[in-house]
């Protein structure tokens, strides 16, 4: 798959459930404030908002512009550098399929739970578990490859 297209969608859906959150956000507060009571309101806001926010978390990592340390990353150059960003990504790469592989598993089990208040099924509510660690896994190897490119560069500048 196109990880710009797939960057683009998680963008349009993250927005989306933003969007959705902010506006049964103004349904509660009117709803209060006129003594009315909205049930499914709190359940809408608290999901919609897990979606906006592992979307966003999965769009920022694509970016590299999530949270990090860079202590270490500003004192190396050259090769060094690289071969730092390689191992890091490993890592990621590691974490992310982990949260791939139990967010798959948190749907499954969680798959026939339904809201309280809304007759829907809460494995929809942890579909974005899964996508956001396979989302994030594609993108650090994208990554990978392009730090891999890096060093065979550097390499080749040497010789």
């Amino acid at each position: 798959m196109n990880l710009k297209l797939m960057e683009r969608i998680q963008l349009v859906v993250g927005v989306a459930c933003l969007s959705i959150f902010l506006v049964t956000i103004l349904i509660q507060v009117f709803s209060r404030y006129l003594g009315i009571s909205v049930m499914w309101s709190e359940e809408v806001a608290n999901f919609s908002f897990i979606w906006a926010v592992f979307m966003g978390a999965s769009i920022m990592h694509n970016k590299q512009e999530h949270f990090k340390f860079t202590m270490i990353a500003d004192k190396l150059t050259g090769k060094k550098k690289i071969a730092l960003d390689i191992f890091n990504n490993l890592i990621l790469l590691t974490f992310n399929l982990l949260i791939f592989y139990y967010g798959v598993q948190t749907v499954l089990n969680f798959w026939d739970y339904t809201w309280v208040s809304l007759p829907l099924k809460m494995g929809y509510v942890w579909l974005c578990i899964p996508i956001m660690g396979f989302s994030m896994s594609m993108y650090t190897l994208s990554h990978l490859i392009g730090n891999v490119r890096q060093l065979r560069t550097k390499e080749a500048e040497l010789r």
